[in-house]
């Protein structure tokens, strides 16, 4: 299991960075509204690791499916959350000011303001994105009619 968790989480993650550091290229990462684009990326890794653990096990469990996506995409919020600190603190310290100043808050720790916002984002889409993928996922508790119970 870890290893499946480990490797989805890691694919989220670098699609994570990949189109942050398009925005970055076109001077769009201060949008923060693009950011919701993100749920796209933590969707699309998270039920590839529920189908593809699905997929791989012939009897497959609720909570073994929960559990493989959340925490593929705990992981990946982990690893982007690294990423973002070391961006915010190392490579372009103004990025938490500009992004701040249009939340029209005034903290004087900026940058562990927004770590912290991206990963309570991160596991909180996580969640919620897992919780849907499996209600679709799950096996089907309904018998057939010919069929006892």
């Amino acid at each position: 299991m870890t290893k499946h968790y480990m490797k989805y989480g890691l694919i989220i993650s670098v699609l994570l960075i990949v189109y942050f550091l398009v925005l970055r290229f076109f001077n769009l990462h201060t949008l923060t509204v693009l950011s919701a684009f993100n749920a796209v990326i933590f969707g699309f890794g998270i039920y590839q690791a529920i189908t593809n653990y699905k997929k791989n096990h012939t009897k497959f469990k609720y909570e073994k499916g929960f559990q493989a996506g959340l925490l593929s995409g705990a992981f990946a919020s982990v690893l982007f959350g690294i990423v973002m600190a070391i961006y915010m603190y190392h490579i372009d310290p103004e990025f938490a000011t500009t992004i701040l100043e249009g939340w029209d808050v005034n903290l004087s720790n900026g940058p562990l303001t927004l770590i912290v916002s991206v990963l309570i984002m991160g596991l909180a889409t996580s969640f919620v994105l897992t919780l849907a993928f499996m209600q679709l996922l799950k096996d089907s508790w309904n018998t057939n009619q010919n069929k006892p119970n």
